[in-house]
């Protein structure tokens, strides 16, 4: 037969009910430090897959004049005239363009979309490259 809550906490030490506490913050701890090193994982893992898709075609790059460059968690590809980078955080990814040529020491971003998903990410990257080569 096991003893109620309140009585078996009754039953235990000061230093018992202190160490219980102790363990189950640890657990929480642990577990929540768990959950972010997987989504940071995940987020890895989805910019190097978006980074492979772009550099497979490295003839399409060098036509357009673009730099595929991967850092961790962002994807970008750079011209001389501007910035298209993907920015992957907590499952979403941040997708912005920013012109170089009105920028005067940094490239502000002029256009910004989040999306969900690669292939919805390599889309938007697509809509934001033809909207500066046109």
């Amino acid at each position: 037969m096991t003893l109620p809550t309140s009585e078996r906490i009754a039953a235990m030490s000061f230093r018992q009910v202190f160490d219980a506490e102790r363990l189950k913050r640890d657990a929480e701890r642990r577990a929540r430090a768990d959950a972010e090193r997987a989504r940071q994982e995940a987020d890895e893992a989805r910019s190097i897959e978006l980074y492979e898709i772009l550099a497979a075609d490295p003839e399409f790059l060098a036509e357009k004049k673009l730099v595929l460059e991967r850092s961790r968690y962002t994807v970008g590809l750079e011209h001389a005239d501007f910035r298209l980078r993907a920015y992957f955080e907590d499952a979403q990814i941040n997708v912005t363009a920013a012109d170089k040529r009105s920028a005067t020491t940094t490239a502000a971003p002029t256009k910004q979309q989040f999306v969900d998903s690669v292939e919805q990410a390599l889309d938007v990257l697509a809509q934001y490259l033809a909207d500066e080569t046109a």
